[in-house]
């Protein structure tokens, strides 16, 4: 591991946390809860075996991830992260909030539904807070993705939701849109998305003003 070689607190951290791929694994970590290598490259599309293998091992020894033996029936090595870890959890949401205006195209970038969590959770609320609360299934990807309305917030988990109050299947693109408000439902079914449930519910998520 390289080191900037500077006495500041910032340069340290970055030693610690700003190589590639570093906040990524942090990122899945930090939604998935713990995980297998596997399911980390899933994940990751694009990193290389070694270099999660390198990178992990690197974050172990800054006290960032540790791992434990799961025991069956699923007998495996899995990953999680530490408390000096779940510390970088405001850092990831930070910067998940100063990368939303560089969102606009997508162009041939990977996508994973449940990377919502940063953007959804930071930016977005429920517009009728003294309502009860609402649930949404999302379909954007190669798994559901739920996101719940908590007290005013948003909360954005991945698997499916036990009783959804809608269901909303397409493209990220136009998905995104309609949680915006950018679209109705007539126009997001003119896109092809598939909407099943009550319209309402899906009005409750919304940007903050």
């Amino acid at each position: 591991m390289r080191s900037y070689g500077q006495y500041c607190a910032l340069a340290r951290a970055l030693d610690v946390v700003g190589d590639r791929w570093t906040l990524l694994i942090v990122r899945e970590l930090a939604v998935k809860g713990p995980s297998r290598y596997t399911d980390l490259r899933h994940g990751l599309p694009g990193i290389a075996t070694n270099m999660l293998a390198d990178r992990l091992r690197e974050m172990e020894e800054n006290g960032i991830v540790q791992r434990e033996e799961a025991p069956p029936p699923v007998a495996s090595t899995l990953f999680e992260l530490t408390d000096r870890g779940r510390d970088l959890l405001p850092v990831l949401f930070a910067l998940g909030r100063w990368g939303v205006p560089l969102m606009e195209e997508r162009g041939d970038d990977e996508w994973r539904g449940y990377w919502l969590k940063y953007p959804l959770e930071e930016l977005f609320a429920d517009v009728s807070p003294d309502q009860p609360p609402v649930s949404l299934e999302l379909h954007t990807d190669d798994g559901p993705v739920t996101v719940r309305t908590v007290d005013g917030r948003v909360k954005v988990n991945p698997g499916a939701a036990e009783h959804p109050d809608a269901v909303v299947t397409g493209n990220p693109d136009d998905v995104i849109d309609l949680l915006k408000g950018a679209i109705d439902i007539r126009a997001a079914r003119r896109r092809g998305v598939r909407v099943e449930g009550d319209a309402e519910a899906i009005a409750r998520v919304r940007p903050r003003v």
